[in-house]
């Protein structure tokens, strides 16, 4: 849609609300927007430059000439804008700034919706737009629904590496696009039982290898994919079929490639000045300057932008413990305290009570997830609470516990009980997803399927006890992909899942098992209703440890349906196990690891059990079950 180049010329009034942090739209000022003059049809270009001698603009319209298009600085913040005539839609572009000392810069646009083809990194004029979306019905839903209550299960994709056409050309020319995409993946999960897909690596960034998080176009799904509009077109199918979309957000930090946000216009325009404050020496990045009002302004409507113009359903938020400790990741003398001489980055904690009031206030059905692998309290609680007003916490505690638990060698779990069972005692602390994502897969850290300990059959055992210990825990539930069919190798953004190994029966009962277990969690409200809540679960046995054997029961508001867990860690069988139950009720077993489905030997366990009235696990009721070396199973009352 061409707008008229009066509605999109930056005003005093624009500038006095981007100077105020609460400009939430700049986006539809700032960047590069066809527009119309009178009878004339070009573009009009904006951006921010305030410590700039000199700005033009250059592309393809102008034959990359550096004296054709001069920009107009307005004042009193340093914003520079050009109506261009020549330009149209599709051409690439860039803005030449002149530093203070003359240094000619060659600068990508910061509010760019699209880019060229990596290795390239020109923005491109583009029209976002008109697309036509046909997801209304899931977008007026989606605001009215408590997240609290829903089951929330993630499948976390790279799209770059999911799946990639065969042959040997170009890396870019074998990705499936964000069309192709749309139909694979969306059958994918909606087979396999997920609610929600999350992105990696889709705002536009230079470097394959950084999967996405060093972002150098914050407002641009990137174009290894295809289009914005083809973007739109992906979470439209999606959200047409029942799946939410996230998407990973990086608003930690950004690289110091020469055409990206670093020293935009010769001087520290978006990262902090002070080099203590403003760079992360193990990572090589800049971090955001979050005590000035326009950096807060621009990532917050970046924020936005993704929700209202694209329709995601969320945003996971990277690193956010490198956002709040002013010494994350630094050494004494690299860092400086804030200004009760204590290491929390109080600009930090502001933007985020700004971000999450702003962002849940307009979209109360949208997630808000941050990756925070401290114990910084009250990640999820209120921000007039004190709360950082996330929706959810990814519990980092909970898995590092698990892996550590499960890749003992089942001789020596009994040694570390305390790890599967700790993260109950803090379980209301926050809104927590327990999370097996990408960075527990790659740089040395084996698959899921190689942390297992024993032999082959005993490593898929391992790991179909593990999932569902998962999934009958407390907490939303999140997977990278290729785990729930047991990929051998580590993952590669550089090649494309290992499918074939769905040729073998092992990795094919793996994932019927995972895809039964997400179905029940969606079946079953006792699984995702009460998530914090302690009347939503109850030990049965959770001081086993000599069998390294759990028992626990999960309930929903109702009482209705409930679960009951028993999952054994060890490769030794006990015939006629007793577990204690709360009711004198028949117990249907919905779930069998040892089913032959799944690999198991199929020894028969019958359908239903009847409890007694025989004391045992501190309960009135019990009943005896065979149950199977690595056995899980999940009975329903």
């Amino acid at each position: 849609m061409i707008r008229n180049l009066a509605e999109l010329k930056v005003t005093d009034l624009d500038m006095y609300l981007f100077g105020q942090g609460t400009h939430y739209d700049i986006f539809k000022k700032l960047g590069a927007h066809p527009a119309k003059n009178g009878s004339v049809t070009g573009v009009y270009f904006a951006v921010w430059a305030p410590a700039a001698a000199d700005v033009h603009v250059i592309g393809e319209f102008n034959g990359w000439d550096e004296e054709s298009h001069p920009m107009t600085r307005l004042e009193p913040l340093g914003i520079w804008e050009a109506f261009v005539p020549e330009a149209k839609t599709g051409q690439m572009y860039k803005y030449l700034i002149l530093s203070s000392a003359m240094e000619k810069l060659y600068k990508s646009d910061p509010f760019g919706n699209a880019f060229e083809l990596r290795p390239g990194n020109a923005s491109v004029i583009t029209d976002i737009t008109g697309y036509t979306w046909k997801d209304t019905r899931w977008m007026n839903k989606r605001d009215t629904v408590d997240p609290m209550s829903r089951p929330v299960s993630i499948y976390e994709c790279h799209p770059g590496s999911w799946r990639r056409h065969e042959g040997y050309g170009k890396d870019n020319d074998r990705f499936y696009n964000y069309r192709e995409l749309a139909e694979s993946l969306t059958e994918y999960i909606t087979e396999m039982g997920y609610t929600h897909v999350e992105f990696m690596g889709i705002a536009e960034h230079p470097f394959d290898g950084s999967w996405g998080y060093q972002v150098t176009g914050y407002y641009a799904p990137t174009s290894r994919y295809g289009s914005p509009e083809d973007f739109m077109y992906l979470i439209d199918y999606l959200h047409r079929h029942n799946i939410g979309v996230i998407l990973d957000w990086v608003p930690a930090h950004f690289p110091r490639d020469a055409h990206g946000l670093a020293n935009f216009d010769g001087s520290c325009v978006f990262e902090y000045a002070d080099s203590r404050k403003g760079e992360h020496p193990d990572w090589g990045t800049k971090i955001f300057d979050f005590g000035k009002n326009e950096v807060r302004n621009f990532l917050i409507a970046n924020a936005l932008f993704w929700l209202e113009q694209y329709h995601l359903d969320g945003l996971r938020v990277d690193a956010v413990a490198s956002m709040l400790y002013l010494d994350y990741g630094k050494q004494d003398g690299q860092w400086v305290a804030n200004k009760y001489g204590g290491n929390e980055n109080l600009e930090a904690i502001e933007f985020f009570k700004h971000l999450n009031s702003m962002l849940r206030g307009k979209h109360p059905g949208a997630l808000m997830v941050a990756e925070e692998s401290t114990a910084w309290p009250q990640v999820t609680g209120r921000p007039e609470d004190g709360g950082l007003g996330f929706t959810f916490k990814w519990n980092m505690g909970w898995m590092h516990d698990f892996l550590d638990y499960m890749k003992q060698d089942p001789y020596f779990r009994s040694g570390c009980h305390n790890k599967m069972t700790f993260a109950i005692s803090y379980n209301q602390a926050e809104n927590y997803i327990l999370v097996l994502s990408h960075d527990e897969v790659v740089h040395l850290k084996c698959s899921m399927i190689n942390k297992m300990p024993g032999e082959f059959p005993d490593k898929f055992a391992n790991l179909k006890a593990g999932y569902t210990f998962m999934m009958g825990h407390p907490g939303k539930k999140l997977l990278f992909m290729g785990q729930e069919f047991g990929q051998l190798r580590e993952w590669s953004e550089e090649r494309e899942l290992d499918w074939f190994l769905l040729k073998e029966p092992e990795h094919r009962q793996l994932q019927l098992f995972y895809r039964d277990l997400l179905h029940i969690y969606r079946q079953h409200k006792c699984l995702y209703e009460l998530d914090r809540d302690p009347a939503g679960f109850q030990w049965i046995n959770a001081n086993d440890s000599y069998r390294s054997i759990f028992s626990f029961v999960r309930y929903s508001s109702t009482k209705r349906k409930s679960l009951l867990f028993i999952v054994n860690f060890t490769p030794v069988e006990y015939p006629d196990y007793r577990v204690g139950v709360p009711k004198k009720k028949q117990y249907k077993l919905i779930l069998d690891s040892d089913d032959p489905r799944y690999g198991g030997s199929g020894k028969f366990h019958p359908e239903t059990v009847q409890s007694e009235k025989s004391p045992c696990d501190g309960q009135a009721f019990s009943f005896g079950f065979d149950l199977s070396p690595y056995g899980a199973a999940v009975f329903e009352f």
